[in-house]
């Protein structure tokens, strides 16, 4: 799977040429055409030196998934005729169904009536699932020494009917390889020019010379817009990843407006005529793809409604208004929802091409100080839910003496760690409480049990000795850096509340002794990012003098 970036220019381009002549009207405000969207991405420049962080996904369990794969029209259709195939059946000479076969299998997948015609249609679904069967190996094809062509059923039928998750996951991923594969080379085909291959075949020999000329030229920039078409797919998949992996359940459906938008529109611009084209364009492009893949249950997908391009030329389109469209209309540009199938075949996708694409709660599956030290070091972890997932079943009061005691330490995580520990407490609630008391005299971990079991609403609470109190401050605020990578408006909102009264020289004086690593770099942020000159000053100051007395 390419590696995913998002679109500042030349969207259109991206898709093929041509991709859209018949347009959607681009005349209306985006965010009532599409709806609101938040544009996200990165400057030309940046692009090649990225990293590309993948959020954590939460996934069924494999055998949930295998059954989702099974219950999926065309990948049960693939089944049914492998078994249909046994012992054997007579195929042509391609390895096809033979004609006589056509209309009972397409009535045996259902496609058709039991009796009647059957149509055409239902036919040429039946050869799909038919080659599908082949492409997956579940038939396997032969000759007889009689010379007759022949389809058994593959060695993977039985394990995949029984259910088995590996075999039945393997040989879904598999087929939804080859339909994204297909849906790509099949749109991004241009239509062939009748007239233009009537006069090539009247030409003379110097003509012909010159038309195989123009024929490489041809089918060079078929390979380009087929390679386009691919990038952009992939980009807009690796987009719908990322958005299902933050969307509140039960909202992972995305707009195809705002999908678009997303691969299109530059960080913090809003998107303009040109730009609306292109949004345009890109949704144009990928409207088939999306509604092929949604044939194997990779996603589910509304597509745009094909009565939007049938406006008479020179009339205005007819979803042109002042008034939002609402729900209803904005529907008919196309909505599309990642499905758990398809976030476990993305993801499969991004592991192949070295991407790490981690499980929610992967961190969660060793003890505290594991838990603790990989949510610090991993850059792609949603904290809480690693946390959410190691309590969960867990007795509160040993787990919270676990986690404690692997929030200790003076290396550059400790901060973090006990941070993480004191938001596990949380989770934990008041079945973790005897355990915090044994630590309260601590002095790492003494002044944020103390908080936390005020805020449990202990009433017995000793008030910190002063020493390990602007530890305490010094710690907390130093977590914040960590965590927060410098965010300015964060940091500022920590440091009004910092307990620094009438005479900051006085508090300042007795922090830059604070005996704690991070001690001069949370008095330079202090003295960078505090409002009131006078006390930045102070804190300038102290941190000068913490770095000197090292």
């Amino acid at each position: 799977m390419a590696g995913r970036r998002r679109k500042n220019t030349g969207a259109g381009a991206s898709a093929g040429e041509g991709a859209a002549e018949a347009v959607l009207p681009a005349d209306l405000e985006l965010q009532d055409l599409y709806g609101a969207f938040a544009a996200h991405g990165l400057d030309d420049e940046d692009l090649d030196d990225a990293a590309i962080l993948v959020p954590p996904v939460k996934l069924p369990a494999e055998q949930e998934l295998a059954e989702q794969a099974k219950a999926v029209p065309m990948f049960g259709y693939a089944l049914a005729l492998a078994r249909w195939a046994s012992p054997h059946r007579v195929v042509d000479e391609f390895g096809d169904l033979v004609q006589e076969d056509r209309a009972p299998v397409a009535r045996l997948l259902g496609l058709a009536p039991a009796e009647g015609e059957v149509p055409e249609e239902a036919e040429v679904e039946a050869l799909r699932a038919w080659s599908l069967a082949c492409d997956l190996d579940l038939v396997e094809l032969g000759t007889t020494k009689e010379g007759e062509h022949v389809a058994v059923p593959g060695p993977d039928l039985e394990p995949a009917e029984r259910g088995d998750a590996e075999t039945v996951l393997e040989l879904w991923l598999t087929a939804a390889g080859i339909v994204r594969e297909l849906a790509v080379e099949a749109d991004s085909l241009p239509e062939q020019d009748e007239a233009a291959e009537a006069s090539a075949d009247q030409a003379d020999q110097a003509d012909r010379d010159d038309a195989d000329e123009d024929d490489e030229d041809g089918l060079s920039e078929v390979e380009e817009a087929r390679d386009a078409a691919a990038e952009l797919l992939d980009e807009a998949l690796q987009v719908l990843y990322e958005t299902t992996a933050f969307a509140d359940p039960g909202n992972e459906t995305v707009p195809l407006g705002v999908l678009a938008a997303l691969l299109v529109v530059p960080e913090g611009e809003e998107p303009s005529e040109e730009l609306l084209g292109d949004i345009t364009d890109v949704m144009v492009a990928l409207d088939p793809m999306l509604g092929d893949l949604a044939e194997l249950g990779l996603l589910e997908y509304r597509p745009i409604d094909p009565e939007l391009f049938d406006e008479e030329e020179g009339e205005e389109p007819a979803l042109v208004g002042e008034a939002p469209l609402d729900e209803e209309e904005s529907a008919r540009f196309g909505l599309v929802r990642l499905t758990p199938l398809g976030q476990y075949g993305i993801r499969q996708w991004l592991l192949e091409d070295g991407y790490d694409a981690p499980l929610v709660g992967e961190l969660a599956q060793g003890d505290a100080a594991e838990l603790l030290r990989g949510v610090c070091e991993a850059a792609n972890v949603l904290p809480e839910e690693e946390l959410r997932a190691w309590v969960a079943g867990r007795e509160p009061e040993p787990a919270a003496r676990e986690l404690l005691a692997a929030a200790r330490g003076d290396d550059a995580y400790g901060p973090l760690r006990r941070m993480l520990c004191v938001s596990a407490l949380n989770l934990l609630g008041a079945g973790a409480e005897p355990a915090a008391r044994e630590v309260l005299d601590d002095p790492e971990l003494g002044g944020a049990v103390r908080a936390w079991l005020s805020a449990l609403g202990a009433t017995d609470v000793p008030v910190p000795e002063r020493t390990m109190a602007l530890w305490t401050v010094v710690d907390t605020f130093a977590a914040q850096l960590l965590d927060s990578g410098g965010d300015a408006a964060l940091l500022r909102e920590l440091i009004t509340d910092l307990p620094v009264k009438g005479d900051p020289a006085s508090w300042f004086g007795e922090l830059w002794r604070v005996d704690h690593p991070y001690t001069a770099d949370v008095l330079e942020a202090i003295g960078e990012l505090h409002t009131d000159r006078a006390l930045a000053k102070e804190a300038r100051k102290a941190a000068f003098k913490a770095r000197s007395k090292g």
